[in-house]
């Protein structure tokens, strides 16, 4: 199977890059794009020239390290699918494809298709979490989850924080992994005494790394691999109003208004 790959080439963050073209014919349609790249760095190396830096580890679509873009379409153009699970048999023999990596302000190209991704660690971080008590954990029964909260809840911890939903999105917004990673913990009753603090410093942090607004465009939805639905943005932004209110109401009786 041949294939022309035009593929983005950049040596570090701080310097300028540019598309470049290559073509082989040592493909079969059973690799998936990320072996196809394994391939094509083989042939780098012994030509002596710089391989193609691209990020991964499971390859099983389960870890969210792999992703760029693929003639203009994160990931791809198969639906719920990730750069490791896409396979060569969805593209013509003799096809060219254009890889580019995530275009966002917050993911600054580190080489080639390889973005920095840690803003999405910084916004986890700032209040996806819930407190346990050191060496006091209950039985795992001692508190029931109903079963549609512990299904919607798991549908939205399906999240792998690839980033496709941001490259995708025309304002470049974190929205749906941040509405996900809020969610996720809501909808749990282990996760309600931090749910309103959880929501305000989660959006306050996404808004200081610099992702853009959510305008409800939908592309997000569209592309994401584990099917994360636009109903986690509306119950972010129903618990950010929530908290917001109730920290105001709390400032007014501090001050003895």
């Amino acid at each position: 199977m041949r294939l022309t790959f035009h593929i983005w080439r950049q040596p570090n963050r701080t310097s300028s890059g540019k598309m470049v073209r290559y073509e082989s014919s040592n493909f079969n349609p059973d690799m998936s794009m990320l072996e196809a790249l394994d391939v094509l760095n083989e042939e780098l190396i012994l030509r002596n020239e710089d391989p193609i830096t691209f990020e991964h580890d499971c390859r099983e679509g389960i870890c969210g390290s792999c992703g760029f873009m693929i003639n203009g379409l994160a990931h791809g153009p198969l639906p719920k699918t990730t750069v490791c699970q896409l396979t060569l048999r969805h593209f013509r023999d003799g096809e060219e494809l254009f890889l580019e990596p995530w275009r966002a302000k917050a993911f600054p190209v580190l080489r080639d298709l390889m973005v920095d991704r840690s803003a999405f660690d910084r916004i986890i971080s700032s209040g996806g979490y819930i407190s346990v008590p050191a060496g006091s954990a209950c039985d795992g029964n001692d508190i029931l989850v109903p079963k549609p909260y512990s299904d919607r809840a798991m549908d939205a911890a399906a999240c792998i924080g690839c980033g496709a939903c941001v490259a995708a999105c025309p304002n470049a917004s974190a929205s749906l992994f941040t509405g996900a990673k809020v969610s996720h913990l809501g909808l749990l009753p282990q996760g309600q005494p931090e749910r309103n603090q959880r929501a305000l410093r989660m959006v306050a942090q996404m808004n200081a790394e610099g992702f853009g607004q959510c305008t409800n465009i939908g592309e997000c939805e569209a592309v994401c691999p584990k099917g994360i639905r636009l109903e986690v943005i509306s119950r972010m932004n129903g618990d950010f109003i929530k908290a917001s209110w109730s920290n105001r109401g709390q400032q007014s009786v501090s001050d003895g208004v």
